[in-house]
């Protein structure tokens, strides 16, 4: 009778599933960008993949605006522009609570997300411009950093930098580049799920990359465009998996984010709970950023350009008014309504991911 042989336990592996990927209609090179090392690095991806491609004749972008502001949106979420960064893109800015300073290697996201934070925060058609000066913006970087501490820099506060890294590869670099950094590191989120091509790079725990994620109802109808919650926290699954199990073996976070308090809420986010827990069923390093539901004036006119049909809560008479220091308003949700939501969030978190970090509340 031959021996019996016993396998050996095997590793839960992440399910692994074709990833969400956009494809622009048209891809718009300036004369700039493609005097640029980067900028031919884009081409040639872009060339591998078959897209249209116009060599513009002059470094501005036109042709963009449609009969009215949807169709303006419409035109320019299906196209993507490689461009160079302008000067003004070299001074960087302070982006409290989520990092020291924000920098950008694109201004625009493919996702079609109905309460859009760049929604009136960048001029013009919302087209998705990618920048193919990178390795200055990375080299201006050293000047930010603060000798002896850890300075943070944030790279999505103006775009989604997975949405467009099968077409540039740029955030790849910015990983590459943090890696050899000794006092700063990176930070950037997606709502995504293509992450194959991070997971063996050399980033040497200098990089912490997040996720945002939502209740599934409130994703489903207002996020359009994105992976689901569910690809979203296997992705995130995959970047904080050790590298002996097959992982990117990243420090990694979740960004719950716009948070509302929708009927049902708090069953529908533990639910939500539920499958971060069962996408992290192992220690790893993780944060957590809560983000309530804001929207300003202007920003509630473009959304309703954009999405008139949308099923967006805007209702100012149900909101409090905050203002900052510069005189602008944002709406926001009562103080017993923030409160609430609050100690649920953090009794959640706290319950069921103890070694975790909670970042802030806003």
């Amino acid at each position: 009778m031959p021996d019996t042989i016993i396998a050996s336990p095997v590793p839960k592996q992440p399910d692994v599933q074709k990833p969400r990927l956009w494809m622009p209609e048209r891809v718009l090179f300036t004369p700039a960008s493609l005097a640029e090392p980067w900028g031919q690095q884009i081409l040639s991806r872009v060339q591998a993949l078959n897209l249209p491609i116009e060599e513009l004749p002059r470094n501005r972008l036109s042709g963009l605006r449609g009969k009215d502001e949807r169709d303006t949106y419409s035109i320019a979420k299906r196209t993507l522009a490689v461009v160079t960064a302008p000067p003004s893109a070299f001074k960087l800015s302070p982006i409290p609570p989520s990092a020291d300073w924000q920098f950008h290697l694109a201004e625009g996201c493919p996702a079609h997300c109905q309460y859009c934070y760049l929604a009136g925060s960048l001029q013009g058609p919302p087209v998705i411009r990618v920048f193919a000066n990178l390795p200055q913006i990375l080299s201006n970087l050293a000047a930010y950093e603060q000798p002896g501490t850890a300075t943070s820099f944030e790279v999505s506060c103006y775009t989604d930098p997975l949405g467009i890294e099968h077409l540039t590869g740029s955030l790849a670099e910015c990983i590459r580049y943090f890696g050899t950094r000794r006092d700063s590191h990176l930070r950037w989120v997606t709502k995504f799920d293509g992450v194959s091509g991070l997971l063996d790079l050399p980033h040497n725990n200098q990089t912490r990359c997040r996720v945002s994620v939502n209740a599934e109802s409130i994703s489903r109808r207002l996020e359009g465009g994105t992976a689901s919650v569910k690809a979203r926290l296997q992705a995130l699954r995959r970047l904080a998996l050790p590298r002996a199990r097959g992982g990117g073996g990243y420090p990694v976070g979740v960004v719950i984010a716009p948070i509302m308090p929708i009927e049902d809420w708090s069953l529908l986010y533990s639910q939500l709970f539920d499958a971060i827990s069962e996408a992290l069923d192992f220690d790893c390093d993780l944060t957590f950023e809560l983000i309530s539901h804001r929207f300003t004036p202007g920003s509630k006119q473009v959304l309703l350009d954009w999405y008139p049909n949308t099923g967006l809560d805007m209702d100012e008479s149900t909101r409090s008014v905050k203002r900052n220091k510069f005189g602008g308003t944002k709406y926001v949700y009562d103080l017993e309504t923030m409160k609430t939501l609050r100690h649920f969030f953090e009794r959640e978190i706290g319950r069921r991911f103890p070694q975790a970090r909670i970042l802030y509340w806003t």
